[in-house]
């Protein structure tokens, strides 16, 4: 176990001779806003795991010469959240990611599948399937959690090579290595926009311009005192009580006090706070309003080519064994559809365009028709 910073810099000294290394992490997140680090695993590719005490150690700092190093693979199974908390750990950006979860999608083993599903169908090793809920940052760690910790890096660089042997057999490689390129975008790891987080919460969209514009503030504001105070959102205020709040609209303390589902505790401390947000929204003109989206009349028109382009995105990705959850989100696509298939569209870009993107202007164009194929049973190009 790596649990000292002279340890830690030896660690990389390894690391950086490497070619490629898996990545896991482990951490506890139920009491607070951002993720609490406990340990982060590691395999190198000489065959040998270790675990770093990341609990232990106040900086982690050194693993950033790994982490950007662009000579380095880093394999992640399902790596979008393991970046965010390694990027807030250690600061630094990564480069080279390689995620085992996105590119069993490219080779018909589907972008969804675990770990432990993918071990056992490439490498027929089954996995224990233990201490998948652990306290990460007790002192001492069990053999149990240990075990656990390490199997989950122990195999992946041999699943990585497995799935990109499948895909130079299919002549994908290009394709999962242009997707992975998306996690070089150190965007992708940063803190969201506070003013976005309303649109997370349910009952945003049956909301009229005005509260949906109180709604934003509030939880722009309640997002910004969670990372404050480093608790979870719900421990500021409940969901359901801030669209309470934004329906009711209180301009006085006496007001926010009587709000349902505001403990006692939260009024006090925040009743000040939430008037001054209220009125602070309620000013806002109406051209700066969070406007809800009106559907347009010919909304029918958009839901049946919709339901046509899925049809035909669906059937490809299935017959050619490519997972369509990869490249064919219904939002997206009704996006493209209401965007009469111009502008940056990521079906329209890359290899989703070679794929898929060319042949679905051409069938939302009334160019080709969709037909289900004798062979396979599914919508393809007639």
């Amino acid at each position: 176990m790596t649990n000292s910073y002279d340890a830690l810099i030896a660690l990389v000294e390894r690391l950086v001779q490497c070619e490629a290394v898996a990545l896991d992490t482990e951490f506890v997140w139920e009491r607070t806003f951002y993720a609490r680090l406990g340990l982060i695993q590691i395999a190198l590719d000489d065959g040998t795991t270790t675990l770093v005490d990341a609990a232990a150690m106040s900086d982690l700092s050194p693993l950033g010469t790994v982490f950007s190093d662009p000579g380095i693979a880093k394999v992640f199974h399902d790596a979008r959240q393991d970046l965010a908390i390694l990027r807030r750990a250690t600061g630094a950006t990564f480069k080279n990611v390689f995620d085992t979860r996105l590119a069993a999608g490219f080779v018909g083993l589907g972008a969804k599948r675990s770990l432990r599903d993918l071990v056992r169908k490439l490498l027929s090793i089954k996995l224990p399937k233990t201490a998948t809920r652990s306290d990460w940052l007790q002192r001492p760690l069990t053999d149990i959690q240990l075990q656990y910790a390490l199997d989950d890096v122990r195999h992946l660089l041999a699943v990585r090579r497995d799935i990109l042997r499948q895909a130079h057999d299919l002549g994908r490689t290009g394709w999962i290595l242009e997707e992975m390129g998306a996690y070089d975008d150190a965007a992708l790891y940063e803190d969201r926009d506070p003013r976005d987080a309303y649109l997370r919460i349910a009952g945003t969209g049956r909301l009229s311009d005005r509260p949906r514009t109180v709604l934003r503030e509030l939880a722009a504001w309640r997002e910004q005192e969670a990372m404050r105070r480093d608790v979870p959102r719900g421990h500021v205020i409940q969901d359901k009580t801030l669209v309470y709040i934004a329906r009711r609209l209180p301009q006085s303390t006496a007001h926010v006090l009587s709000t349902n589902g505001l403990s006692n505790s939260a009024a006090r401390r925040y009743s000040d706070d939430i008037v001054r947000v209220v009125r602070r929204a309620l000013s806002v003109p109406p051209e700066a309003q969070a406007r809800r989206v009106e559907r347009p009349p010919d909304d029918v028109v958009h839901a049946a080519h919709l339901h046509l382009a899925m049809a035909f995105l669906i059937g490809r990705g299935l017959a050619s064994g490519i997972d369509p959850a990869l490249y064919a989100t219904r939002a997206d696509v009704s996006l493209l559809i209401a965007q009469n298939g111009t502008g940056d569209h990521p079906l329209l870009t890359g290899w989703r365009r070679r794929f898929v993107g060319h042949d679905l202007l051409k069938v939302l164009r009334g160019e080709h028709a969709v037909h289900i194929d004798p062979e396979t049973g599914l919508p393809e190009l007639a």
